[in-house]
């Protein structure tokens, strides 16, 4: 039988930009970082938001544009964010921006550089067609010494990732949300090279969508956040074994339909799952009777430890 959490509002943005479509949670300081990618539906800006967990405060830092991602380094003042259709480097301090990559999807027009997760070798990430229509958008390999390798050009809304270690390469999960399933390569990163799909998790009769994912800490599962565009009594993020494909756990969003981002952090009394959702699309009716929608919540779970996230060293590419 699966495990059904409810978890809690963590974070509630007063700003109702900072609740249009938070995202790409990762553990940095006491507490853990998010992007808002844009702050309304004619927005052209974002921001890096900085969560402090103990004090349950928010630092909102507006970027220059609209950032799919947004890593710590191993300076805590630097980030790694894709911006627009650019990697660039941003200090917190300052506001302070260092484009390290060339421009992604120079001959199409209409997409954003959009989910990520850092590794060893750099950076996976993808794209969206602005529209959600048509398979255009790049997967792409953003190396240390600044490569960008496009891996696939056929994306529509790339979404969550995860790279585990396959002996001298990489395997990776990787999600197009409109396709609903999470679909493995090999990634050989020296040689920006990826493998054929193969099909892992086929949710294709869902009707809710995948959006972001985080292995989990015992490297059999995933867990996957879901983007619900209908009105729903709680919005859900869910376990999946990878071998039978089985539910694990399941973690509910009272009153917010739209979860994208999953993130484990470890406090003083266990490991907890973070979630991001959003209001983006909704109409001020839905909202009204879905008002936790575009708030953080936080949500038990029974795992011992949190994977620790990749931090870049990059420093050396700042001019």
């Amino acid at each position: 039988m699966t495990n059904v959490i409810d978890a809690d509002v963590l974070f509630a943005p007063s700003d109702m930009g900072l609740r249009h479509l938070p995202e790409g949670p990762i553990a940095y300081g006491n507490g853990f970082s998010w992007v808002g990618i844009q702050h309304g539906n004619e927005s052209m800006h974002g921001s890096l938001n900085l969560f402090e967990l103990q004090a349950r405060a928010n630092r909102s830092i507006n970027l220059p544009g609209r950032p799919g991602f947004a890593f710590p380094t191993t300076d805590p003042d630097w980030f790694i964010a894709g911006i627009e259709k650019h990697v660039q480097l941003f200090q917190v301090s300052t506001g302070r921006c260092e484009t390290v990559s060339d421009e992604i999807d120079q001959e199409v027009e209409n997409t954003l550089i959009n989910d990520g997760i850092p590794f060893a070798d750099g950076i996976v990430f993808g794209a969206k067609d602005l529209e959600f229509q048509t398979k255009k958008a790049g997967l792409y390999l953003w190396r240390l010494d600044q490569s960008l390798i496009r891996l696939r050009d056929d994306q529509i809304c790339s979404n969550g990732k995860v790279i585990l270690p396959d002996g001298d390469q990489w395997q990776m999960l990787d999600i197009d949300s409109p396709t609903q399933q999470v679909v493995r390569y090999r990634l050989d990163a020296s040689n920006g090279t990826l493998s054929d799909d193969e099909v892992v998790l086929d949710l294709t009769g869902e009707s809710i969508f995948p959006d972001g994912m985080v292995a989990a800490p015992d490297g059999k599962s995933v867990i996957i956040a879901f983007y619900n565009p209908n009105a729903a009594a709680y919005g859900v993020a869910r376990q999946f074994d990878l071998e039978s494909g089985s539910v694990i756990c399941e973690w509910r969003t009272a009153a917010a339909p739209r979860v994208t981002c999953p993130l484990l952090v470890e406090v003083d009394d266990g490991v907890k799952l973070v979630l991001t959702t959003a209001t983006e699309g909704m109409e001020d009716e839905m909202f009204s009777q879905h008002e936790n929608s575009g708030c953080l919540f936080m949500g038990d779970t029974e795992f011992e430890s949190a994977k620790c996230d990749h931090r870049l060293d990059v420093l050396s590419l700042v001019g």
